[in-house]
């Protein structure tokens, strides 16, 4: 006997609902084939000649990049999960209590509250140097170079005046936190990196009242700056670049690294200018004889180093040296 003369009128309906929806959402096993692989993925999403989220079959780099990490903080998206608040919340004293979220309110009553860098399409090309302050810049001649970027982008107390040759004369955007600040001209960003949540505290203070002058050491009270030309970096980006980045080698992230990560978010094309060791390998700033060496602090300097390099084997940022 044939099965469906004995299923009722609503069983049948009930098979052929089934049946249609199997259909519907079963896929399809030639679209799995890699001719029917969606192309846009290996599109330039650019106009450079390459650009960082080209030819995204790297499963190094699509392991470690997200693009849905808020690069900067804004009113909007200031809520973190409850682990990354932990998290960010642990590298700063214990026993110092403050509300979050009245610092954010405070923050963006003062300073511009909105998505930035979000125009990334196939017309931009935006080019960005992140100029570290290694020794190995001095002979460099690369001032010219660096200039020509869309974004040039220093980090800390780096100066330009007489060094222009070396180090160039434009900054677009300075990296700075209370204890590396530094007056800047109106042509600057500002882009505070909050460590702490009394960086914040900080960065308020020295556009009203000026009555913070201490975090863990002595901090300017103020500085001259454009406050519409203020960015703060989201701490959950921090946590981002410690866990997806470096893997969570070291306690944080070197500002360093950070600001290269920061790059790749913004930019299609990263070049960096200053990092590593002088053609001598000695570890020390292009503008004084402080040393430094990458192994040294709270950060996994080490791995750092190896995904920096990692990074330029794979196209997505170019190292200048300083030599040959």
């Amino acid at each position: 006997m044939n099965i469906f003369s004995r299923l009722t009128p609503r069983n049948i309906a009930l098979l052929l609902s089934f049946m249609t929806i199997f259909l519907l959402y079963t896929p399809n096993p030639i679209n799995n084939t890699t001719d029917s692989f969606d192309d846009s993925i290996f599109e330039a999403s650019c106009s450079c000649k390459t650009c960082i989220m080209g030819f995204m079959d790297d499963d190094w780099f699509v392991y470690r990049y997200d693009p849905t990490t808020p690069a900067l903080l804004n009113r909007k998206n200031s809520a973190m999960r409850r682990d990354t608040y932990k998290w960010w919340r642990g590298l700063q004293p214990s026993t110092f209590r403050v509300n979050y979220s009245e610092v954010v309110d405070q923050l963006f009553s003062l300073f511009p509250d909105k998505e930035h860098y979000s125009d990334a399409g196939p017309d931009r090309c935006r080019t960005c140097a992140v100029v570290g302050n290694s020794a190995n810049l001095l002979g460099s001649h690369y001032g010219s170079l660096i200039d020509f970027h869309d974004v040039v982008i220093r980090i800390n107390k780096g100066p330009t005046k007489g060094y222009e040759k070396d180090v160039g004369s434009k900054t677009t955007h300075r990296i700075l936190y209370p204890e590396s600040a530094v007056d800047l001209d109106n042509s600057t960003h500002l882009v505070l990196f909050p460590f702490k949540i009394r960086d914040m505290q900080w960065l308020i203070s020295t556009f009203t009242t000026r009555h913070i002058t201490r975090t863990y050491t002595r901090v300017k009270s103020s500085i001259n700056a454009d406050e519409n030309k203020v960015m703060i970096l989201h701490p959950a980006f921090i946590k981002y670049v410690y866990e997806k980045w470096l893997l969570k080698h070291g306690r944080y992230p070197s500002t360093g690294f950070i600001t290269i990560l920061f790059a790749l978010h913004i930019c299609d094309q990263v070049n960096v200018f200053g990092f590593g060791a002088s053609s001598t390998g000695t570890w020390h700033h292009y503008f004084d004889k402080t040393r430094t060496h990458y192994k040294g602090g709270p950060h996994g300097g080490d791995f750092e180093n190896k995904t920096m390099h990692q990074l330029q084997q794979r196209n997505k940022i170019s190292i200048y040296k300083g030599y040959r």
